[in-house]
C-alpha cells in the first residue's frame, strides 16, 4: 500500500475486516486479542457467535469500530472499501494485505505472525502449507471456467487468487486473458468450450439446479459444485485445500 504503519507491539485490541484473515488470527491463537470481526467472518463459528461484529467487509461501521478502540486493524485491498479504510487510518493503525497469488498469501501469513507476536506459529504454518502444496498432484490440463456469480454470469479471470489456484492445479482458465471478475454471456461460455466448469459456493451459492442449466449450455463439460473458501481464502484454510483438491481431482477423473 506504500504506507508506513506504526503499531504497538504486541497489539492487544485487533479488529479483522476480512473473513479468511479472521480465521488465520484464530488459528494463531489470538482469541483474547481479537475484539471485532465482520458479519461475514463465519469461521471459527465460536467467534462468529461471540465477537463484536462491525458490519460487512465493504460497509463496516466507522462509529462501532471507533468505540472498540482498536490498536490494530487488519484488512485487505480487494475486500475493503478504500474511502472507509482511509478514514479509519487517520485514527488507527491499519495493516492491509494485497493478495493475488499463492506466494503472496504465504508471505501474508508470515507477516501477520510477525506483527501479532505469533512469528513462530505462523512460520510453522506457512512451511506446512508449502509442503502440502508441493506434494499435490496436478489435475489433467482441462480447459476450465470458474463461476462466482449467476445473474449476470461472472467468472474468475487473471489477477485473482482463484486464477492462481487453478494454475497451481494445472488447469487452464478459459477466461484467463480477461481481467479480475468479468461478466460473460452464455454465448461467451459456449464459444470457449470448457471441459470443466466449477461453480463456487461463494459469493453466489450455486446448487444442483444450476448444474442442470450449465449442462444444457455445455453438454460435454464436467460440472462440479466446489467449496469457494478452498479456492479463495488465503489464510490458514490453505492447510485444508490440498486434501480437498485431491478429492476433487479424483472425482473428476472417476
Amino acid at each position: 500500500m506504500n504506507r508506513r504503519v506504526e503499531i504497538p507491539f504486541p497489539p492487544k485490541r485487533i479488529i479483522s475486516l476480512v473473513p479468511s484473515q479472521t480465521e488465520l488470527l484464530a488459528s494463531l491463537g489470538l482469541e483474547q486479542e481479537v475484539i471485532g470481526i465482520t458479519k461475514f467472518c463465519v469461521h471459527p463459528e465460536k467467534w462468529f457467535r461471540t465477537k463484536t461484529r462491525v458490519g460487512g467487509t465493504k460497509d463496516f461501521k466507522l462509529e462501532r469500530i471507533t468505540q472498540l478502540r482498536p490498536d490494530l486493524i487488519i484488512g485487505n485491498k480487494e475486500e475493503n472499501d478504500r474511502k472507509k479504510i482511509r478514514s479509519l487510518s487517520r485514527d488507527f493503525p491499519i495493516w492491509m494485505s494485497d493478495i493475488l497469488n499463492f506466494e503472496q498469501a504465504v508471505q501474508m501469513i508470515r507477516s501477520i505472525g510477525e506483527i501479532c507476536d505469533r512469528e513462530k506459529q505462523a512460520g510453522a504454518m506457512a512451511d506446512q502449507i508449502l509442503q502440502r502444496f508441493a506434494d499435490l498432484q496436478s489435475f489433467p490440463p482441462l480447459r476450465t471456467a470458474y463461476f462466482i456469480w449467476q445473474n449476470p454470469f461472472m467468472v474468475a479471470a487473471s489477477d485473482t487468487f482463484i486464477n492462481d489456484m487453478l494454475q497451481k492445479l494445472g488447469l487452464e482458465n478459459v477466461f484467463g486473458r480477461k481481467k479480475r471478475y468479468p461478466e460473460i454471456s452464455a454465448a461467451d461460455l459456449q464459444q470457449q468450450q470448457p471441459e470443466l466448469i466449477l461453480l463456487s459456493s461463494e459469493p453466489y451459492p450455486f446448487g444442483q439446479k444450476h448444474i442442470d442449466a450449465f449442462r444444457d449450455l455445455c453438454p460435454r463439460a464436467v460440472i462440479k459444485l466446489v467449496d469457494g473458501t478452498l479456492f479463495s481464502w488465503y489464510g490458514s484454510r490453505l492447510l485444508e485445500a490440498p486434501n480437498y483438491f485431491e478429492f476433487l481431482r479424483k472425482s473428476i477423473q472417476a
